[in-house]
């Protein structure tokens, strides 16, 4: 097990090296430097060279990289001249927002998809299993800004019973304290994920309702109840781990789309004013933010599988 969570910590660290590799190429791509995209295009040149000099841009391509990587390991993620503020300031406001967000769609997602998934295996071909599968497709082929705005008209306008826009303060014990105005969000993003998940965990149910310690233990006299709960449901959820872990960059998209529609003062909802801004520090920031949560959530994932099938950690 050491030897695989060290192999696993090595991958990771080349990874999240390349991703900062391609930040940071990014960054220098932008359409007249990065000094022109955060002064503006009216930035004189003289203005220009003097942020090229005070920032260190003018120095050999090498050496800003190592630098920069310098300050990524410090937290120094940028600073937003449109702003007049640190990214890393900008995402320690949002961040906890969006967090709480994703935390509860995906625990909402999560206990509703296990058991459609193991209901839909156990009555395969039959009629609840193709209306779960038709409306798994529906919600998984259906954009998060059009579902967001189909749960606003329905809940919000036909049946005035749920707000339209989540709760709006800088202040988390705030928006904690309004639950009425987080069901839409979350329900928007849960209702993707449920679609993903329900389909993994229906999939691996089958597969595994064939395996020989299945008939082994149903020729033992074991209830079939106690073959799904104690044996099939253990080696099932292998699949639903791993893809927790892969789903992190899909989550965060439907919560920039989610944010912007529900007015949510999350990361997503940044990085979409950001993008309308031109505000590419911010944008980079995230992007490497999201970067390295998506390695570690894969290294996670990983952990996770090896410790739900110990075949994998002499793999």
């Amino acid at each position: 097990m050491t030897g695989f969570i060290a192999r696993r910590l090595v991958q990771s660290i080349v990874v999240v090296l390349l991703v900062t590799v391609i930040v940071f190429i990014l960054l220098h791509l932008l359409p007249g430097g990065p000094a022109r995209a955060q002064l503006g295009p009216r930035a004189t040149p003289v203005a220009i060279d003097a942020f090229n000099h005070r920032m260190g841009y003018d120095r050999p391509i090498p050496v800003q990289y190592w630098t920069w990587l310098e300050q990524l390991a410090t937290g120094n993620l940028g600073f937003s001249v449109k702003l007049n503020q640190s990214v890393l300031s900008l995402i320690g406001e949002r961040l906890p927002k969006t967090l709480i967000l994703t935390i509860l769609s995906t625990l909402f997602a999560l206990v509703v998809a296990i058991p459609l998934g193991m209901v839909q295996a156990v009555r395969r071909n039959q009629v609840s299993d193709y209306a779960i599968t038709f409306w798994a497709f529906v919600f998984y082929a259906t954009p998060p800004f059009f579902l967001g705005v189909v749960l606003i008209v329905v809940f919000s306008v036909y049946l005035p019973i749920l707000p339209a826009e989540a709760p709006q303060s800088s202040s988390l014990g705030v928006i904690l304290s309004q639950p009425a105005g987080l069901i839409l969000p979350v329900l928007t993003l849960a209702l993707l994920t449920v679609a993903q998940f329900s389909r993994y965990m229906r999939s691996a149910v089958i597969e595994n309702l064939a395996e020989d310690y299945v008939r082994t233990a149903r020729s033992k006299g074991a209830g079939e109840r106690t073959v799904l709960v104690r044996h099939v449901l253990r080696n099932s959820l292998i699949p639903i781990a791993t893809l927790l872990g892969l789903s992190l960059p899909a989550i965060f998209s439907g919560a920039l789309i989610t944010e912007a529609v529900f007015n949510f003062p999350g990361m997503g909802e940044l990085f979409w004013t950001a993008a309308q801004t031109q505000d590419y520090p911010i944008m980079l920031g995230i992007t490497v933010l999201v970067g390295l949560a998506t390695v570690i959530g894969s290294l996670l994932a990983d952990l996770a599988y090896a410790a739900l099938d110990p075949r994998v950690r002499f793999a």
